[in-house]
Order: structure tokens, then sequence, then C-alpha cells
């Protein structure tokens, strides 16, 4: 983890030195994000309105906290009432050829970014990147999608939409609760308010006190119910999995390239998995082949499927990696995400 995340999550003794080195930092970016909101909501800057609706899944902070899989779960749910729904996202770290760029079957991970391949690896629809989402959304309407999933596109304010969700990791929340450099955030707490709904990664007492609030505030846990191996494409019930594992007296290792590692190794062990050793990366790592050689072979190698799409192309025969589902807490009322769902949907008129 680098130092300014530990500053930024963990109340490292550095931000003693750093926090306030940055502070103008801070104060610049937050008049300069005012200032640009502000310019929207006036009009002085035009916001583009699309043919089809548009959702937004996001968050205020950076780093990972839940957001594709939600984005899998909208694209899961609204698909079974018919709608044809595509997903535009930045690409990340995308090389395309060009943009706006369509991912396919033959896109690597390396041309369209890890995410929005494990999109369309995963649901086989329309997935478009660039940092000009208005083109990526008009790809997507020539494909005859019916409703665009803005994967990570808050603050993309020309971007004009009909539904926001504001997805919060219950962990890590807001961190120091400072904006950038100094913090984490690209917006303030009071961004939420002017969601549409609020989803929370993970119980936490944070949502206790958001229990006045009247904005819909669903709780979301990851699932996983199996493991597939990188190289072959094989899966195997989890269960089954980790009962090989300790009729052997096997152990694993694991890496993880999110904006917490520490999460997914929590939840390997959670599930049972006797972790040997584990390595966090940097959000959306490149990896090589060198970075993972000190893993010995006969033993097994657990990462996220974000981090397998980019692991594909050299994988071992002991590369396996985790896919989990957003699903929704028993706390939660039954009806509300699909009461939400159904919103979203009657968007499109079906």
């Amino acid at each position: 983890m680098r130092l300014i995340e530990k500053v930024w999550f963990h109340g490292h003794s550095a931000k003693w030195i750093l926090v306030p080195l940055l502070l103008p930092f801070m104060m610049l970016f937050f008049m300069l994000s005012f200032i640009r909101r502000v310019a929207y909501q006036l009009g002085l800057l035009k916001q583009i309105k699309l043919s089809v609706p548009v959702v937004i899944v996001g968050n205020i902070g950076i780093g990972g906290n839940g957001k594709t899989p939600l984005t899998l779960y909208l694209v899961e749910k609204l698909s079974k009432q018919g709608i044809k729904v595509g997903v535009v996202s930045r690409g990340y770290g995308s090389k395309a050829p060009h943009y706006p760029y369509q991912v396919c079957a033959k896109s690597s991970a390396e041309q369209a970014g890890d995410e929005p391949l494990l999109i369309f690896q995963r649901t086989g629809i329309n997935v478009a990147i660039g940092a000009d989402r208005i083109a990526g959304c008009r790809l997507l309407i020539e494909q005859g999608c019916e409703l665009i999933i803005a994967d990570d596109g808050l603050q993309h304010y020309r971007l004009a939409r009909d539904f926001e969700f504001v997805v919060v990791d219950g962990k890590r929340l807001f961190g120091n609760g400072l904006l950038l450099p100094a913090g984490p955030l690209r917006e303030s707490k009071s961004r939420i308010k002017s969601a549409d709904c609020l989803v929370v990664n993970g119980e936490s007492l944070w949502q206790e006190k958001m229990a006045s609030s009247t904005l819909p505030i669903l709780t979301m846990q990851l699932s996983a119910n199996k493991v597939v191996n990188v190289k072959t494409g094989v899966s195997i019930e989890l269960k089954t999995f980790l009962t090989q594992n300790i009729a052997k007296s096997q152990a694993v290792n694991a890496i993880a390239g999110i904006g917490d590692p520490e999460r997914f190794f929590k939840t390997l062990k959670q599930y049972g998995f006797v972790v040997a050793s584990a390595q966090g990366f940097i959000d959306h790592q490149p990896y090589a082949i060198d970075d993972l050689q000190q893993f010995p072979r006969d033993m097994p190698l657990l990462m996220t499927e974000k981090d397998a799409v980019k692991c594909a192309d050299f994988a071992q025969e002991n590369y396996w990696y985790l896919p989990v589902d957003a699903v929704f807490s028993k706390n939660t009322s039954a009806d509300a995400i699909t009461q939400v769902i159904d919103e979203i949907a009657a968007l499109t008129g079906k």
C-alpha cells in the first residue's frame, strides 16, 4: 500500500507532515471542482442529454468500493426485464487503438482496461470505453442500447443522468474525510444527499447515522460460490476446492491489485482458506509474469477476477480467481432493491 493511502485510510504518523503540506492543493482542488459543478448547474457549461436513460454508478472517493459488482448486478436484473443495456467506462489505463472503443472478444486487458473487459466477459453486453463518455454512449446507442450504465461517472457532469447510485465502502468509508490530495475524496460527503440511491458495501455503523435520511440506503455484500482456473476456465465449487485443499493440508498464496487488497485477503480467510503469503498491488496493476515469479507453482495462487483478466495471457495451471456477486443484506427491505430496479426500468418505458 502506498504511503499516501496509509495516511488517508489508516492514520499513518506521516499525516502530521503530509496533510498540512497538501492542504493548499486541496483547497485549490475544492475551488476548481466546486466552480465546475456550479457551472453545469447554472447552464454555463452544457450537459448533454442523450436519447436513452443514463444510470450512474459512482462514488465520491477514489479506489475500489464495489461499483463493478453493482454494475454487473444491475445489468443482470435489467436484462431480465428485456432491456438492452450497455455500459460506458473511462477504461482507466487502457491503450485502445482508438476512442471510443467497443470492447469485444478479441480485446485485451491492455486495450480495454481491466474492469470493462471483466464486464464484457461476464455479461456479453455492449461495453464502450473512452475519456469522452458522451461519444462512448453514442456508440452504444448506435448498437441499439436502450439504457446505459456509466461505471464510475459521478463527477462526469457533462453527461446528463437520470439516476445516480453512490457506492460507499462500509469498512473504509471516507478515510480522513478530506478532499484530494490531502484525503481520498473527489467531492464532499454532502454530495451523497443529491444522489438517488446509496449503496453501502458491507455492514457499517455509519448506516445508522444515515437512518433519518430520505435517501434509499441499501446494504450490499459480495458473495462467492466458486473458483475459476485462469488458464483453463474450469470452475470448481468453492466448498469442493476448499475440501480438496484441506485434504492435501495445502495452503494458498494470494494477490490483489484492487483499491483495498486486504479486503480480498480477509475474504479468503473468512471462507476458510489458509493463506501462506499475500501480496497487495496498486489498483489496476498492469501485471507481467515477472511480478508473480516468487510464488511456487505447486501451490494455488488465488486472485480477484479483475486481476485474472490481466494475467490470462501468461497464466499458469495453479492460477485461480474468485468471482464475486453482489447480494443485498437481509436487513435491507426485501422490496427495496426490486423497487429501485423497477424505477430504473420504467425510465425506458418498459
